[in-house]
């Protein structure tokens, strides 16, 4: 866990704090989204963590023990850091760039190596291919990978993400999203995610912090964000109610009515259109407006059908929340 502590940062010859008595508690093993407008205090309030800044007042634990008492480079190896143009070493390989901190902990080479392979698959990059490469060889999404690689090399519990898909053109930035996200439900790492943009920290976050002027205006979830924004400004920041936005942080597994074993049967022989349990409720209403039909089966990873969705109970799930859009 990170925690915050009426932590305070105020910059030299400023009148005002850019971090503001901040009180913050980050489960492990979640991912918390910082969002908020330019000079709200998210990336400083992130770069705290690793004492890339230092606070004026206050204190920051991680796992209980005060980063004060740590050393700063004993800290830094445990913290996995992804900027948004993934300061690769342009004259090392791929390789060599994963590396990195693994050799600064003194791991042995036949380690090392076996590590940088496991984590090229990881992130779906073929060892054989890539690991001899240069960054200037890479595509923008490649070298986000790597990124992400090299920030997984040491195992660290905590990673710190600043802005890292910001600069890809928006379905390579999807496409990261989701490949982060698969990685997450392996790895489980404590992740603090700075981000401008709302879309993206309702999509990835499991909890969401909205800053303003230095101060969390809202914690919540992705899901209580959406349906009760705390006051005017979270509203306008989110756009509103907006039902699209829910429909695209429900899992079909989370929503659909489970089938009897003679009902399965049944469904066996149809011909309606089926989606897989991760698959969003907004993928359902979408295929179901595609086809024109008024339900959809739901398949789990055995591709057996264990439930449906009908059309009716998406808007019943939308209306539960009070969400209009």
């Amino acid at each position: 866990m990170i925690r915050f502590e009426n932590v305070v940062k105020r910059y030299p010859g400023e009148a005002t704090d850019a971090v503001h008595n901040l009180n913050l508690e980050i489960e492990s093993g979640t991912i918390c989204m910082l969002v908020g407008p330019s000079g709200c205090g998210k990336t400083t309030t992130m770069k705290m963590i690793n004492k890339l800044i230092r606070p004026s007042s206050g204190a920051i634990l991680i796992g209980g023990r005060n980063i004060d008492t740590v050393d700063t480079i004993e800290l830094r190896l445990s913290i996995g850091y992804i900027i948004q143009d993934t300061g690769l070493f342009p004259h090392m390989t791929v390789g060599e760039n994963i590396a990195v901190v693994p050799g600064e902990l003194g791991w042995k080479k036949d380690r090392i190596s076996s590590r940088i392979d496991e984590l090229l698959d990881l992130v779906d990059l073929n060892p054989k291919a890539f690991r001899n490469k240069k960054p200037n060889e890479l595509s923008g999404g490649q070298k986000q990978r790597v990124g992400v690689a090299r920030a997984l090399a040491g195992d660290p519990p905590i990673m710190l993400m600043d802005e890292p898909f910001g600069a890809l053109d928006p379905i390579t930035r999807a496409r990261m999203q989701d490949e982060f996200l698969r990685i997450q439900e392996k790895i489980r790492k404590t992740i603090v995610f700075v981000t401008h943009d709302v879309e993206e920290a309702i999509k990835m976050g499991d909890t969401i912090a909205v800053l303003k002027l230095g101060q969390i205006v809202q914690l919540s979830s992705p899901m209580e964000i959406l349906s009760n924004p705390s006051d005017p400004f979270v509203s306008e920041l989110i756009g509103g109610r907006n039902s699209l936005k829910m429909l695209s942080l429900m899992r079909c597994g989370q929503i659909m009515k489970t089938l009897s074993p003679a009902e399965v049967e049944e469904a066996r022989g149809s011909p309606q259109g089926i989606l897989g349990m991760k698959a969003t409720a907004q993928d359902a209403l979408s295929e179901m407006l595609r086809t024109g039909e008024r339900f959809i089966f739901v398949e789990d990873e055995r591709h057996d059908v264990v439930g449906v969705l009908d059309f009716e109970n998406l808007l019943e799930r939308v209306n539960r929340h009070g969400i209009t859009s």
